[in-house]
């Protein structure tokens, strides 16, 4: 059966782009300050960010940006990132971010992808990037955020005239894509995922919904402790967090301590995380070492996080139970969300409103009951347009109802509560990483002594879970595990590497049609385990 939310619809604009939504909530938070960059303190008031974002925008434009070009930003994290995007987005452009750990072929076969014409940066991959942009004929420019000889910087995009920046630029909010962060999806290598206007704009408004919300109130103040090339991160920072009128204090990068101390300096109180950082975080003796009693609430998301230390954490920060939410890159991210009364340990929370689901037999397709386990289907606002030049992988996961098929095993209970139990889909969550087993089995193949490989994830308490791969060697050739590792290693970035190791095998097990037979290898991974430990 298909399930509604059990919270009442919430109104929808259509008629709004990303940055008018917006920009005209900025409005009522006057002189508090939006942004502050952490380790220097360097900040942005709320009044101050749509006439610099329109700066940038107008700065853009005088480059040779037009309409509808998609600007790639490749950075950690800082204050200037928000103001970037929204340059962009208020000029009409598209926004498609990537992880500044990126090799350069990772991020060549993204900008090729979505025909990046633009790229921001920072300084301390610039001569990455440089290379990149050569390759890539369809870049045009990078600026870089600091300040870089031979290159834009942002400060200087900043000085232009916010006039010359178009007063009036007409999008199709519901057809017309404005961030493509990629996903490997349920299967495959990494795919653009077109969020439109109306995506982003929907994903807040639900999520504003009394029953999954708190109320804001001026205090509020939050660490961008997640990558805000991550749909999680933009999500919660640079939309849903300036929506809220949050203090968004930015980290370049994760560092525990730092954590710690600017939650205690800030007096932070609301934060999201991942799981490997809930674990840090219940366990680690430093944490006592900090006033963090500012804490009111902390939400986990991008992976399961234990039960155990869900209750672990919130007893060691004396607040309510931790919230969790699922939600997927194709989705904006978020589909369901702990209520704010009535949580339930273990449970990823209900659907949130606007948004229907159905638990679907894999093999049979047939819709299932309370407590039967099967594959979740979602519908509504926040669901993706489709994939980005992909049509047909597009038709895989988006049914002509509207469905999307998210990969996850799970089920509802009677209260409409559910829970996630397994992955159908083949992606490995590192840290919450988006990894995808078919891009390494790929670089491995590139091996000249690689015959054949497979990708599975394993258990790892700290990450979540961990790529390990099986290889067979090539007939009279011999080649150890360190040189397997070694070879992956100087063509990923680090959460793509093998760190649960290579096994050598003789045959990888496969269906008739070729595809790889994972839960095959998990099997015999599992049964390894198992007796090693008798």
């Amino acid at each position: 059966m298909v399930l509604s939310s059990i919270l009442s619809d919430v109104a929808i604009p259509e008629d709004l782009s990303l940055s008018d939504f917006i920009f005209n909530k900025l409005d009522e938070y006057g002189t508090r300050v939006a942004l502050v960059d952490g380790p220097s303190g360097r900040s942005y008031r709320y009044s101050e960010i749509k006439t610099l974002s329109r700066c940038i925008g107008s700065g853009l434009t005088q480059h040779g940006f037009r309409q509808g070009d998609v600007v790639c930003i490749v950075s950690s994290n800082l204050p200037e990132y928000v103001l970037a995007l929204y340059g962009v987005v208020c000029i009409g452009g598209k926004v498609t971010t990537a992880n500044p750990l990126y090799t350069e072929g990772e991020l060549i076969k993204q900008l090729e992808d979505c025909k990046a014409s633009f790229i921001i940066t920072q300084s301390a991959v610039l001569p990455k990037v440089t290379d990149v942009a050569i390759k890539c004929s369809s870049v045009k420019k990078v600026f870089t955020f600091d300040k870089a000889t031979g290159h834009t910087s942002l400060d200087e995009l900043m000085r232009y005239n916010e006039k010359a920046c178009p007063k009036t630029v007409h999008v199709d909010p519901i057809n017309d894509e404005v961030l493509i962060p990629y996903s490997s999806g349920t299967t495959g290598l990494p795919k653009g995922v077109m969020l439109t206007h109306h995506n982003l704009i929907s994903n807040t408004l639900v999520r504003q919904h009394p029953g999954v919300s708190y109320a804001p109130v001026p205090d509020d103040c939050t660490i961008a402790v997640l990558p805000m090339y991550h749909i999680y991160g933009i999500m919660a920072y640079m939309i849903n967090g300036l929506y809220r009128g949050q203090k968004i204090v930015t980290m370049p990068r994760f560092n525990l301590e730092m954590l710690l101390s600017l939650i205690e300096k800030h007096k932070c109180t609301y934060l999201s995380i991942v799981p490997p950082i809930a674990v840090l975080m219940a366990k680690h003796p430093s944490v006592s070492k900090y006033d963090l009693s500012s804490l009111r609430l902390v939400g986990c998301g991008a992976a399961p996080l234990l039960e155990h230390l869900s209750k672990q954490l919130s007893k060691r920060l004396n607040i309510p139970p931790i919230r969790q939410g699922y939600g997927l890159t194709e989705t904006s991210p978020a589909t369901h969300g702990s209520p704010y009364s009535g949580w339930k340990d273990g449970s990823i929370g209900i659907l949130l409103p606007n948004t229907q689901c159905k638990v679907v037999e894999p093999e049979t397709e047939k819709e299932l009951g309370v407590n039967e386990d099967g594959e979740l289907w979602i519908k509504g606002p926040q669901v993706m347009k489709g994939y980005l030049n992909k049509p047909e992988e597009t038709a895989k996961v988006i049914d002509r109802e509207g469905f999307f098929h998210t990969g996850d095993i799970g089920h509802y209970d009677e209260e409409g509560h559910f829970y996630i139990v397994d992955r159908l889909k083949e992606l490995i969550k590192y840290k919450g990483y988006q990894v995808a087993p078919a891009e390494l089995e790929n670089l491995l193949l590139s091996h000249p002594k690689v015959a054949d490989a497979a990708v599975i994830g394993i258990p790892d308490e700290a990450a979540g879970e961990i790529p390990k791969a099986f290889v067979v060697i090539k007939p009279n050739e011999t080649v150890s595990a360190e040189n397997v590792l070694n070879f992956i290693e100087k063509k990923v970035s680090p959460q793509k590497r093998l760190r649960g190791g290579v096994q050598f095998i003789k045959q990888i097990p496969k269906s008739p049609s070729g595809k790889i037979l994972r839960r095959i290898l998990r099997s015999k991974y599992l049964e390894i385990q198992k007796k090693s430990k008798l």
